[in-house]
């Protein structure tokens, strides 16, 4: 079932909103304004039904949550405990104020990557490299991997990245 639309009703007696209360220029701030989320909502709601079941975490904020997964490089765990406790991370994802509670088990983002399937992972993708605009059209990129954490890619990612390598240049599938 999908999830109802939350409200802001204004200013609080006992609360500030995220918006008023955190600094402007942060880059989760910039970039929780950039995104379209309405796209992620249009694309994802037909995979719930509306009046049947119990009612499904935003879609926003899983969409969110994936997104700051890869941006901080973090597990599934680790993202939902740092959720709890980042201002910035809540605001991204489209909470109005703090809330000091994770937001879902871990477990939950596995099923929701299941839900949007490929199609939904590379729609993220798309609006991630839209968002990016000419930097993500940039031949060469320089990384500093001095100091990066060196783990091993799961079969999942590599299969991932040749799928998206293939889709770029139709010329290598051709096999010699």
């Amino acid at each position: 079932m999908l999830a109802k639309k939350v409200v802001d009703n204004g200013p609080s007696l006992f609360y500030s909103s995220l918006s008023v209360m955190l600094n402007q220029k942060h880059p989760l701030f910039i970039l929780a304004r950039q995104v379209n989320w309405s796209v992620f909502e249009e694309a994802f709601a037909p995979l719930y039904c509306l009046d049947n079941g119990r009612p499904a975490k935003p879609i926003r904020l899983m969409v969110g949550l994936l997104i700051l997964k890869h941006l901080r490089d973090v597990s599934d765990e680790n993202l939902v405990e740092q959720w709890s406790e980042n201002n910035y991370y809540q605001y991204f994802c489209g909470e109005l104020n703090f809330i000091p509670k994770v937001p879902c088990e871990a477990s939950e983002l596995v099923h929701f990557r299941k839900r949007i399937g490929e199609e939904g992972i590379e729609l993220i993708f798309k609006e991630s490299i839209r968002i990016n605009g000419k930097d993500a059209e940039q031949a060469h990129v320089s990384i500093d991997t001095t100091v990066q954490e060196k783990t091993l890619p799961t079969q999942q990612m590599l299969n991932y990245t040749a799928r998206l390598l293939l889709n770029a240049n139709p010329s290598a599938r051709k096999v010699v």
